[in-house]
């Protein structure tokens, strides 16, 4: 029996096949981390801990002339988020409906994106995971909310990556403050923002909810590790006459491996 224990809630195959589609449809568009940092996985629930290729002190052992060092490893985070269904509604998609309310669902796949993708970007301390923004040893390049300024700014981060010997192609991850500046800005002349700065990048410009301001980072590979132990899942947790509790879950570590690799676009 699995972990998440679906077989024991009162949801056909039908209604799972319903919440599994809306979930991976909100999760894919929000997810904006992982398609800017090296993805492995997922390697299944019981896997619990990253090898970080390292050993800890020497220590003494009970025996003449013998040794020990501890292994090194990052623990995965586990993280999920509750949310619960309307039994009527899964009723109307079992007769037919089109558009059940699955709100609730979509909200619960929301802040699981942001906190993955905050975590990612800022860190989480709590759970040793330091974030791409925190790593950087450049200095934030000074951002305004300005779309006429946005695409000197970008190209200042690209130049410090470039002068750090950090190859491209870059990608710019956005939080969702800036994203309309990015999409809907124009530089004097009309000549659109988002056309500019694909030609600076040569990469992709993300929506990342969770984060705040832009980052630049390159996406050449290698640089920024994310290993998943169980993406992220559906699970049952209790039900009554009217409604069904369930949750999103999901494990992961995350390591910077070459700080140098990204620069913040900070507010002043």
């Amino acid at each position: 029996m699995s972990h998440l224990l679906r077989n024991q809630a009162p949801i056909t195959d039908a209604g799972w096949k319903l919440l599994d589609d809306e979930a991976t449809e909100r999760l894919t568009v929000a997810l904006g981390a992982r398609k800017l940092v090296d993805f492995d996985g997922p390697f299944g629930w019981q896997y619990s801990a990253t090898n970080l290729g390292r050993v800890g002190d020497v220590v003494d052992a009970p025996a003449e002339s013998v040794i020990a060092r501890q292994r090194q490893v990052l623990p995965l985070a586990e993280v999920r988020a509750d949310f619960s269904i309307s039994r009527h509604e899964l009723a109307n998609h079992y007769r037919g409906s089109v558009d059940p309310d699955l709100s609730a669902l979509d909200a619960a796949a929301l802040r699981m994106a942001a906190v993955e993708n905050a975590a990612v970007f800022h860190g989480w301390d709590e759970l040793g995971i330091t974030g791409i923004t925190e790593a950087s040893p450049h200095d934030p390049v000074p951002h305004e909310a300005d779309p006429a300024r946005y695409v000197q700014q970008v190209a200042s981060g690209v130049a410090t990556l470039k002068r750090s010997g950090i190859g491209g192609p870059y990608g710019l991850a956005v939080g969702p403050a800036d994203w309309v500046d990015v999409i809907e800005g124009g530089e004097r002349g009309g000549y659109p923002v988002l056309t500019h700065l694909h030609k600076i990048l040569d990469g992709p410009i993300v929506w990342v909810p969770g984060i705040t301001g832009g980052v630049v980072v390159s996406i050449r590979g290698g640089d920024f590790l994310f290993e998943s132990g169980e993406d992220l899942s559906i699970g049952y947790a209790n039900h009554d006459a009217t409604s069904i509790d369930l949750y999103l879950e999901e494990s992961f570590s995350f390591r910077v491996a070459t700080p140098e690799a990204a620069i913040a676009l900070a507010a002043e």
